[in-house]
């Protein structure tokens, strides 16, 4: 959490007293390099958002009363998805444990604003929509020989066969990179959201993907570095990707193929990730070998990927394929 210091700066010089200033600036040089770089930047996000509210409502950010958290939540829940929502309440609460001072999301009070906003909003996600083997393949279909098409389907199927989170995708070298004589390939994958201390992982390129892969490195004259860079004009290789450049990427893919504006916005950098689980339930894997193929530590978000497939095995379903017919 080294954004801490930045965000106390932002405070009421009332507020960031010198034993608060000095507990954050002490927890921040603690935690040097402990996070990811997308985790400090959604908790300074996070709590620029909750200081500034707390500004223009005249109320003290920290430390906060639970009051305060709760109107804060019933504010932000007007407006925001309940995960946003929670995540908000999350960063509010290390922001407060980095300062050394009591944390009000522990309270009751706050617990009820979430308990009031998930009985009228619910806590559901809505999913980003699924590119499966079979909207892959309908991607791929469309022809284009520029750099950044080359670049697009190289991006697909490296994400659809190795279920990489796009941070992941856009952090892959070269030098991750690694081909068989037969045309298969693995990757490794050094670091990742459930793997912060970078003990890495290989994962699968099959050899018909691979090929894909092949041509793209040898079209851009990729020699080392980042495996995916970004296109300039007169076909110059730029540096790295950005994570946002994922769905940017599938998007753009998505609408040359011909599904609808709905269909489109729907898909994320994480499409892939979704579509892979959801393929391997329909072609017969089992939640084990689901969790290993997308390294997964829990099967909560396997099983929320792969709700409706599992609706249509279910034991009803192999139930009614026997009775008598209504």
């Amino acid at each position: 959490m080294s954004n801490a210091p930045a965000a106390a700066e932002n405070l009421p010089v009332t507020v960031a007293t010198d034993a608060i200033g000095a507990s954050l600036r002490q927890h921040a040089e603690a935690a040097r390099g402990a996070y990811a770089g997308n985790t400090e930047r959604a908790l300074r996000a996070d709590v620029a958002i909750y200081t500034g509210w707390c500004a223009g409502e005249g109320r003290q950010p920290l430390p906060a009363s639970a009051d305060t958290v709760a109107a804060f939540v019933d504010a932000m829940a007007a407006s925001r998805a309940p995960a946003t929502v929670r995540r908000y309440v999350s960063s509010v609460a290390t922001f407060h444990r980095a300062a050394g001072v009591a944390n009000p999301c522990d309270t009751q009070t706050v617990k009820l604003a979430l308990k009031r906003m998930h009985r009228e909003k619910g806590r559901a996600q809505q999913q980003a929509a699924p590119l499966t083997d079979r909207l892959v393949e309908r991607l791929l279909g469309v022809r284009g020989s520029r750099l950044r098409d080359l670049r697009h389907r190289a991006m697909l199927v490296v994400a659809y066969t190795t279920m990489v989170r796009r941070a992941e995708l856009v952090a892959l070298q070269l030098a991750d990179l690694q081909v068989d004589a037969d045309g298969f390939g693995t990757v490794t994958i050094r670091r990742s959201k459930t793997d912060q201390e970078g003990v890495g992982a290989v994962a699968p390129i099959p050899a018909d993907a691979m090929r894909h892969v092949v041509t793209w490195i040898e079209a851009a004259r990729i020699t080392d570095g980042p495996l995916f860079r970004a296109v300039l004009k007169g076909n110059r290789i730029g540096g790295a990707l950005d994570p946002g450049d994922v769905a940017r990427a599938f998007k753009a893919m998505a609408r040359r193929a011909g599904l609808s504006a709905e269909e489109t916005a729907r898909i994320s950098g994480h499409s892939t990730r979704v579509g892979a689980a959801q393929d391997m339930l329909r072609y017969g894997e089992q939640l084990p070998g689901i969790m290993q193929a997308g390294r997964w530590k829990s099967p909560e978000m396997v099983g929320r990927y792969t709700a409706k497939q599992g609706a249509r095995q279910s034991a009803a379903v192999r139930i009614a394929e026997r009775r008598v017919q209504f």
